[in-house]
């Protein structure tokens, strides 16, 4: 099936989703009774943290402290793994990311955790593409020169871990261009930035909202963005399926999980209050702005969307014989 098709069907599924079950509709149980914990499997400042800090704000009106807690490393596998083993009460929550809950199960020979078994889903938060970004000095403009100069040199592109879709994304790349640049993987991308902008790597697939301040700033360079079709964000951005590679798309993705076994009724109280937050005016303006696209729904929505994802991610992983680093 067309990559460029897939995005439309995951639209579908949210939106068959949402019939499944109104959250008002449902007994909802007693939450919070005791602090919440949202924890955000890379470091501070990317677009999982910036979620995170969303919800520990308004989630502040329910009464009980919130904590963001950062856990970084082995491409989110560190922060997912301590909220699969926590107590299913619904206080231990992740955002969880496409690499967490669809890449990493096939790129990771031993996984410490089933990414689909040991969690309960609450609702999709969010999408952005990745925005290929280059550091000025690199002698490329478009994707087309861009392939012709990893031809002819070594490359390395950067990425928030192996694993991620920063990661994915090179990989793909790689597969589709015929090229072979080299996968350099940091903790985050705060770590990968500064030898970005330093020039120890050439280049690399980055969330939208952190790389375009940097773009608009005039920092690095905008090749083009990895979604099948133009950001509302960016949208004098070119997609890399129009720019010489057809049908490519990779799109970074981020929902709300807990452990396995929430009770039905706490993680439908769960869904309902992450759905109030998601459709705030001022939330809904500060995601969009930053390049984030709010898509929400149920928790049924969320496990196809995994389903789906996972088999995707699999065989990407697979033609491009990538591996964790």
């Amino acid at each position: 099936m067309p990559r460029r098709h897939r995005l439309h069907l995951i639209a579908a599924a949210f939106a068959l989703g949402a019939g499944l079950a109104s959250p008002a509709a449902l007994a909802q149980g007693a939450w919070p009774t005791r602090p919440i914990r949202i924890v955000v499997t890379f470091p501070p400042g990317g677009a999982p943290d910036t979620i995170a800090r969303i919800f520990a704000d308004k989630w502040a009106a329910l009464g009980q402290p919130i904590t963001v807690d950062n856990k970084p490393g082995a491409g989110g596998n560190i922060g997912a793994d301590f909220v699969a083993k926590s107590a299913g009460d619904g206080h231990t929550l992740v955002v969880g990311t496409v690499g967490t809950h669809a890449i990493n199960a096939a790129l990771y020979e031993r996984m410490p955790f089933n990414h689909v078994r040991d969690f309960t889903p609450i609702t999709f938060l969010a999408s952005t593409p990745n925005l290929l970004v280059v550091n000025k000095a690199v002698p490329a403009s478009s994707v087309k020169e861009l392939v012709e100069l990893a031809k002819k040199q070594p490359l390395s592109f950067g990425s928030s871990g192996s694993g991620t879709s920063i990661h994915l994304s090179g990989e793909l790349f790689n597969t589709m261009a015929g090229v072979k640049m080299q996968h350099v993987p940091y903790k985050g991308r705060a770590q990968a930035i500064p030898d970005l902008l330093g020039g120890r790597i050439q280049l690399i697939f980055d969330n939208m909202p952190s790389a375009l301040p940097l773009v608009k700033s005039g920092e690095i360079k905008a090749i083009a963005v990895t979604s099948a079709v133009r950001s509302p964000a960016a949208p004098h951005i070119p997609t890399i399926a129009e720019s010489g590679l057809p049908g490519f798309e990779a799109t970074s993705w981020f929902a709300m999980l807990g452990p396995a076994g929430i009770p039905r009724d706490v993680q439908m109280r769960i869904n309902a209050e992450a759905l109030k937050v998601l459709a705030m005016p001022d939330v809904k303006d500060k995601l969009t702005g930053l390049g984030l696209e709010p898509a929400p729904g149920t928790p049924e929505a969320l496990a196809a969307l995994i389903q789906a994802e996972t088999a995707k991610w699999a065989k990407v992983v697979k033609e491009s014989g990538a591996k964790a680093e």
